[in-house]
């Protein structure tokens, strides 16, 4: 369960959080376990299953090298695309991991993607997206066997420990001046002290670290997003996967920057579009990206944010300044739009799940759009009423969206989805911040409707690509 920033917003590989970033998280924690309990001696052989999800769409998603990734030790958060390449290429000429290398013990293993094992109409009862880890030694007898889930933002659980996660989270409830689990609760603690929720989750994340070192570490990851839109957009061509589908970010900068080179202000949403499109490109092409709160969203929160340090009248006003205070004004919005951000994205990991595998796009695409718009309420000046009615405003009307990937990758319907999320965004807090905070819909009822609309609904429309788009367009 996510209770900060830094669990809500992390780094790591494209094209999917729970189906890549999950996946090696696990491995490199099995491995690290091998290495630690000195069972990794005697290690012989793997097998690995894939259950539900995982199975039926992590050819598409890369989970399958993710998991040899893993097993090498790299860490999701740390390994580069270039490292990933350069292995993925290795594994597939040579037929062999090297379990451990990066924990500093190597165990050369003959293991291909081709011997994991796949059971994609079978699913766990923790979660779908199930793996199980056997190690095994000379006689083929299992040494170690662990089963982990990946339960969406690349979290992971292991089975058998739900328990100990709740109880980690009660304590660190504990720990925090301003505890929440709900929006009502989140909010009530804004009208109490007259502080915005950016200042609550501030507060709570200066229990745990140095309030300089959460500054420094959004930034950081602001810097990821911006990376990430840089590189997409020194690329070119067609993405990978075989659906042959073009490369638009390099070309759509190309005009923008030509069409409005004083930057425009009628001009916001093709620049908005633009990031959101660059972002989800480099994610497809399995670069290196913010999950936000998940990879297949990564492209909203970063689309939303340049419109809030390139239009908002905050920026406005610090741009007729030096530039020292421009700068300083900029980080001061990226830090307080990423901390209301984070703080609605507590909401939805404790009372639902921003899983796409168990409740559909609606918990990635809708969470990311309700995050970004209640991050950007509160940078437009908006009430704690106002921040929370953006919030609803764009999960309402992100509710029953399916996830109904093209053959299992994370480009259509994916990609163009993330820019029209993050226009949703944008228009949520502009109708917010036109009202005077009353709503009838509040946001802790629109989030438990996310969580019973994806419960009722069909498995098809939950990343299994058995239902849409997976199945309805041919593939060329």
């Amino acid at each position: 369960m996510a209770l900060s920033v830094f669990d809500l917003f992390s780094v790591g590989l494209g094209p999917s959080s729970s189906h890549t970033v999950g996946p090696m998280r696990a491995a490199a924690e099995f491995a690290r376990e091998l290495v630690g309990t000195g069972r990794i001696d005697a290690l012989a052989g793997l097998r690995i299953d894939l259950y539900g999800s995982l199975a039926a769409t992590g050819r598409g998603h890369g989970t399958m090298t993710a998991i040899l990734l893993g097993l090498e030790g790299y860490q999701a958060d740390e390994i580069l695309p270039a490292t990933a390449e350069e292995r993925m290429a290795a594994h597939a000429e040579q037929g062999r991991i090297d379990v451990a290398a990066q924990l500093g013990r190597s165990v050369p293993l003959d293991y291909r993607v081709e011997d994991m094992v796949l059971h994609p109409l079978t699913v766990l009862p923790r979660h779908t997206n199930g793996m199980r880890f056997q190690a095994l030694d000379a006689a083929g007898e299992a040494i170690a066997d662990s089963t982990f889930f990946s339960i969406g933002g690349g979290f992971i659980v292991r089975e058998g420990e739900e328990d100990a996660v709740v109880q980690e989270i009660e304590e660190h409830l504990d720990a925090v001046p301003y505890p929440f689990r709900t929006a009502a609760e989140l909010f009530e603690h804004c009208r109490a002290t007259g502080r915005p929720a950016s200042s609550i989750m501030l507060a709570n994340e200066c229990a745990v670290r140095p309030e300089a070192e959460v500054r420094a570490g959004i930034l950081r990851l602001w810097s990821v997003m911006e990376d990430s839109k840089d590189n997409a957009l020194q690329r070119s061509g067609l993405l990978p996967g075989g659906l042959k589908v073009r490369r638009r970010a390099p070309a759509w900068h190309a005009r923008l920057s030509e069409e409005d080179a004083d930057r425009d202000p009628k001009y916001w949403q093709e620049w908005v579009n633009l990031v959101a499109l660059a972002v989800n490109e480099e994610n497809a092409s399995g670069g290196r990206v913010v999950t936000a709160p998940t990879n297949g969203a990564a492209g909203i929160i970063p689309a939303v944010m340049f419109y809030a340090t390139h239009y908002s009248p905050i920026m406005e006003q610090a741009a007729a300044g030096p530039e020292e205070a421009l700068r300083e004004a900029r980080e001061d919005v990226i830090v307080r739009f990423m901390l209301t951000a984070a703080a609605i994205g507590v909401l939805y990991k404790e009372q639902a799940s921003i899983s796409g595998a168990e409740v559909g796009c609606q918990g990635e695409v809708g969470s990311a759009s309700s995050m970004a718009a209640g991050g950007l309420a509160e940078i437009l000046g908006g009430t704690p009423d106002q921040v929370e009615n953006a919030a609803e405003i764009a999960m309402e009307h992100n509710l029953g969206l399916t996830c109904d990937p093209m053959a299992g990758l994370v480009q259509v319907p994916c990609i163009e989805r993330n820019a029209i999320a993050a226009a949703k965004a944008i228009n949520a807090a502009k109708m917010a911040l036109w009202g005077d905070g009353q709503h009838r819909v509040s946001l802790d009822e629109v989030i438990v409707t996310m969580r019973e609309t994806g419960k009722d609904m069909s498995h098809k429309y939950k990343e299994t690509a058995l239902g849409g788009l997976a199945v309805n367009v041919v593939e060329c």
